[in-house]
């Protein structure tokens, strides 16, 4: 019998999506961004990323207007929604193996999404991912609409919150180890997840899948 055997099962299990839901090809999406204005996928990196734009979007210090026009004006050409929408798009690509494991927890533990993404893209994950709202419905979140973003504690205490449970009573399947310590230490149990197989048997030591 195993120590996860005597923990009751969570009131509510929360997912990332990047690289947990989907695979999340970044460069692919820097490559695109860049041939909009002849300039390498490293240069969008600099300019970009580097920069702190992206950064200051995923805190929610940036409108989704605002974000977008400093990325055109980083990249000295025109930026809009359908350029983002492209863009991130492309380098989005479900996993229906852990998909089908969230249907299946779904089906006796509430869900929820949390990713560190701008307001942006809460805006847009019905065109993005409407697979994922076919599983999550409203319960698809950003970071920094609780102030902050991963690993932040008060960030996981936030979302346990808004959904009526204790932190312990939650669990955060991420793929980032620093995401993972962050909501450990918000006092949530957590799993880093590395591939489908390994998420699978997590959820079965604590009761969540058959």
């Amino acid at each position: 019998m195993t120590a996860a055997t005597h923990i009751p099962p969570p009131r509510l299990v929360i997912f990332d999506m990047d690289d947990v839901l989907l695979r999340y090809d970044v460069e692919a999406r820097r490559a695109a961004m860049g041939v909009l204005a002849g300039l390498s996928a490293a240069d969008v990196e600099r300019l970009v990323w580097d920069s702190g734009i992206e950064s200051a979007s995923d805190l929610g210090h940036l409108t989704p207007d605002a974000y977008l026009a400093a990325i055109a004006q980083a990249l000295g050409v025109p930026f809009g929604r359908a350029d983002w929408l492209r863009t991130r798009a492309l380098a989005m690509t479900l996993d229906p193996a852990v998909l089908a494991l969230v249907d299946e927890v779904r089906t006796h533990t509430p869900i929820a999404l949390l990713t560190n993404n701008g307001h942006i893209m809460r805006e847009h994950f019905d065109v993005l991912v409407p697979e994922l709202r076919a599983l999550f419905g409203p319960a698809m979140h950003v970071a920094c609409e609780f102030g902050a973003k991963k690993p932040t504690p008060s960030v996981y205490k936030g979302i346990a919150t808004l959904y009526g449970v204790a932190p312990r009573e939650a669990v955060m399947i991420d793929d980032k180890p620093v995401n993972v310590a962050g909501a450990r230490e918000a006092g949530l149990r957590a799993h880093c997840f590395t591939r489908e197989g390994e998420l699978a048997h997590f959820l079965r030591a604590h009761h969540m899948v058959a």
